[in-house]
């Protein structure tokens, strides 16, 4: 295992503060709790393992040592809460974009915050509001050369997918200035441009069919578009039309 070689990703971005650790139990409350204190806009914290990484939905981020990308960066992009679910669009793009910068790969993206290649997950992003402050932890799997057998039909990662290692400290550069881009894209106005973007990247923005796991049970029907706020359309097979506000997208 090679560990991440944080002071040359330092030396390519002079000027971001960058927290780097060994272990920790989650980079999203370090975050968080950098955040509060008052760190300025584009700080990332970044692990080589977590012992407790969170997902969406409570669900727990799989945190191989010394394999993945465990980042988490804190944003003051002066949006209002509403914006949330168009910031986790900008995040995604941003993901994806890092992915094909780095690795020459073209995620597929599923509403509203999975990356993935060959139909299995090899990314996921998780945005919490922190007073004035979004926090947006990403999770990439990069050099995993398997999964535990709970995960082994739902993952993947850049290394399966190319055959071949990847630099980790390759794709930090690259994502941490495409979210500096994509966040500012939204942030200045861009409402529809990331709504553009995100639905000509996704084969699940429109005319998939889905299976949506919600608190209230399970919707089946087929995608048709996004609305203004970043919420995934589904139209049943009666013709109604449902709003998907939250819940697990499944490609059927």
């Amino acid at each position: 295992m090679k560990p991440l070689d944080i002071a040359a990703v330092e030396r390519r971005l002079p000027g971001r503060r960058i927290e780097w650790f060994d272990t920790i139990d989650s980079t999203m409350h370090e975050a968080a709790c950098l955040a509060a204190a008052g760190c300025p806009a584009g700080t990332a914290v970044v692990a080589e393992e977590q012992t407790a990484g969170q997902g969406r939905h409570g669900h727990s981020w799989y945190s191989e040592l010394g394999s993945g990308l465990y980042a988490s960066v804190v944003l003051r992009p002066g949006l209002s809460s509403d914006a949330l679910p168009l910031l986790t669009l900008a995040l995604g793009l941003a993901a994806a974009d890092a992915i094909s910068n780095a690795a020459g790969l073209q995620p597929d993206l599923r509403w509203p915050n999975d990356l993935m290649l060959g139909g299995k997950k090899t990314a996921g992003i998780l945005v919490q509001l922190q007073d004035a402050a979004a926090i947006a932890g990403i999770g990439i799997n990069v050099n995993h050369a398997a999964f535990p057998e709970e995960l082994a039909a739902e993952a993947t990662s850049l290394r399966i997918a190319t055959g071949r290692r990847q630099s980790r400290e390759d794709l930090l550069v690259c994502l941490l200035e495409s979210v500096d881009r994509f966040v500012r894209m939204l942030a200045e106005g861009g409402r529809q441009a990331i709504l553009e973007l995100f639905a000509s990247c996704s084969s699940y923005a429109r005319g998939k069919r889905v299976r949506v796991s919600q608190a209230e049970g399970v919707l089946e029907g087929t995608t048709a578009g996004l609305d203004p706020s970043g919420f995934l359309i589904v139209r049943r097979d009666d013709g109604s039309e449902t709003l998907i506000l939250a819940g697990g997208v499944r490609a059927v």
